[in-house]
This record gives C-alpha cells, sequence and structure tokens, in this order.
C-alpha cells in the first residue's frame, strides 16, 4: 500500500480508496517435546481494492508498480539466505538447524 501511494504521488495519479487484505495458509506441525516442530506457508494470496476517478489503464499501472515494488511480494516469492545471531545471558550462542 505504500509503494502503491507514492507511485501514485509521483506519477500524478488520483487514488481515491485503497485497501488490502491478506490471506495465508500456515502449518505448524511436530513436537516441542520431540524437538521437531516445523512451520511453513504453503500459499500467500493478497486482495487489493483500489477506487479512483482517473483512467483506467494509469490506475491499473500504478497498481503493477506497486507489486513489482513491493519488498513483501519479492520476499514471499523468491527464497533468500537468512543469518541470525543468537545471544545468551550476554554471549553469543550458535543455534544448527
Amino acid at each position: 500500500m505504500t509503494n502503491l501511494k507514492r507511485y501514485a504521488s509521483m506519477k500524478k495519479v488520483g487514488i481515491t480508496s485503497a485497501k488490502v487484505h491478506i490471506e495465508f495458509d500456515y502449518y505448524l506441525k511436530g513436537s516441542v517435546m520431540k524437538g521437531t516442530v516445523e512451520n511453513g506457508v504453503t500459499e500467500v494470496r493478497s486482495h487489493f481494492e483500489v477506487e479512483s476517478d482517473e483512467q483506467d489503464e494509469s490506475v491499473i499501472d500504478i497498481i503493477k508498480l506497486a507489486k513489482q515494488g513491493c519488498f513483501a511480494e519479492s520476499l514471499v516469492q523468491t527464497a533468500v539466505p537468512i543469518q541470525s545471531t543468537f545471544r545468551f545471558n550476554g554471549k553469543e550462542v550458535r543455534i544448527d538447524d
């Protein structure tokens, strides 16, 4: 939504209203007691509602640009390495997956 507002402003396209609803299918399985906890998401769905008095093509262009520039969508679509550090009682602790 931030990108939609920013890009609409940059291209001078008026947006009257914009809403998004996000749904996802999340699972959590395994056992804490056995140390076998796993979780994940199998699908994410975003539902956008945009209202504007501007030409359809102009608003659709802004929606496409906002989607292309969304770091959250990019992070969900593309696996990226993650590096985590852990400190316990002030000392760095190594946690192996």
